[in-house]
């Protein structure tokens, strides 16, 4: 299992790093990024602490780990130049809070991601036709979510993922314990929002590439 999109305490999760990476390695994760919740007033904080303890982790615990960050509710005209900055603290991964349904998310957030230098767009929700193939066109991934809430649209998504050629990864946008979940089991949500066994396929490969494009050390 890969999972791109994970908070600890830095925002609002509940574990401190090294407990959310040791329970990711029990069962049976090979790569995980942690990607807090951030914006202007806290990303200088977050990410470089990522950095570090990811670098430390990745050599102790046999896992790799990756620091990222969630933009989180930011305005629509200021994603492109926190994305940028993102990247320069030093941020491997960077994701979008998406327009999920069960949040009330700026409306042009979507775009504005899709737009952006980023590399997920999470739980996109309702998002149009257009945007999926800007998305397609950036090579964006859109995220299926395992997470409840924001799980409810996973149908949607794929469909528009379909009709543009966008590529899908999943994610678990895991904020305690136990909302982790194995390799089968991400499977099966997979198969339950309609998708095959060859697109569940190659979601997981693209969850693996997008770890290789930040780590040249990662083998699958």
């Amino acid at each position: 299992m890969i999972d791109l999109h994970t908070h600890c305490l830095f925002s609002d999760g509940e574990l401190v790093p090294s407990e959310l990476v040791r329970r990711a390695k029990v069962i049976g994760y090979r790569a995980i990024a942690i990607t807090d919740h951030g914006d202007a007033s806290n990303m200088d904080f977050i990410i470089p602490r990522l950095v570090r303890i990811g670098r430390q982790l990745s050599d102790a615990c046999d896992i790799h780990v990756i620091a990222g960050i969630e933009l989180t509710h930011v305005p629509p005209r200021l994603i492109p130049s926190m994305a940028e900055e993102a990247r320069s603290l030093g941020a491997q991964v960077v994701v979008v809070h998406g327009e999920t349904i069960v949040e009330p998310v700026a409306p042009g957030t979507n775009l504005a991601a899709l737009k952006s230098d980023i590399d997920i767009l999470a739980h996109p929700g309702l998002l149009s036709e257009q945007e999926a193939l800007l998305a397609a066109e950036k090579g964006i991934y859109l995220e299926i979510s395992t997470r409840k809430g924001h799980s409810l649209t996973n149908g949607h998504v794929l469909k528009m993922a379909r009709r543009s050629g966008a590529a899908l990864i999943l994610n678990t946008d895991s904020h305690s314990p136990e909302d982790l979940v194995p390799w089968e089991m991400a499977g099966k949500i997979a198969a339950g929002a309609g998708m095959t066994d060859k697109e569940v396929g190659s979601m997981f490969a693209n969850s693996a590439m997008l770890v290789k494009k930040t780590s040249s050390s990662f083998l699958e």
